[in-house]
């Protein structure tokens, strides 16, 4: 008896599907906190649409903002807004907030909006650790959105500033780095308003 010959069957093309990966915008982020879609107390940044849990505040990263934040506003008077942790909208998918940012002075504080790259006069990052986070992401983002000079403060260990400095004129990249253990740093936009590292680091 001779066996019977099925028909070949045609296997269909698989179709390969991937998660579709969503990126957040500064409206849709600002939304989710305004209708308590985020947790009041949830510590997140939008870095090019995706958020970041920021790390827990340290006590060294703490006291280095409570000094800086009080040398400053010592130093610049009324020539600069001395604002901390709070946002900056870069662009429509960038959101960060800065550990202390010196800003144009205006008359409402900001109360009408956010500030925006052009309003920051120098931006501050203290890295206790995220210190590899902030020098491959966020200081590159700095950069890419034209913010004049950023300082990274490394510890508790390596307690030094790094200091980035004039954007190429493509916004890749800061041209000019350097680092600071000791003597007196100023912001390029407002020379007046030195900080003794001794001060700093004590």
């Amino acid at each position: 008896m001779s066996a019977s010959l099925l028909p070949d069957r045609v296997t269909p093309t698989a179709t390969v599907s991937y998660p579709v990966r969503h990126l957040w915008t500064v409206a849709e982020f600002q939304r989710m906190g305004e209708t308590g879609f985020l947790h009041p107390e949830s510590r997140l940044e939008l870095i090019e649409g995706e958020l970041f849990a920021m790390a827990p505040i340290g006590h060294f990263h703490a006291g280095i903002v409570r000094i800086l934040m009080d040398r400053l506003r010592a130093a610049v008077g009324s020539a600069a807004i001395v604002d901390s942790q709070n946002p900056i909208v870069l662009d429509e998918q960038s959101e960060p907030q800065p550990d202390i940012v010196l800003l144009r002075p205006r008359p409402d504080y900001y109360l009408s909006g956010h500030p925006r790259s052009q309003d920051v006069l120098l931006l501050i990052e203290v890295s206790d650790s995220t210190v590899q986070f902030d020098r491959k992401t966020k200081v590159p983002l700095y950069a890419r959105h034209g913010i004049p000079e950023v300082w990274l403060v490394v510890g508790p260990k390596r307690r030094h500033i790094e200091v980035y400095r004039d954007p190429l004129p493509d916004h890749s990249a800061y041209q000019t780095r350097w680092q600071l253990r000791e003597g007196i740093l100023a912001p390029v936009r407002l020379p007046q308003a030195e900080i003794r590292l001794d001060k700093v680091f004590i």
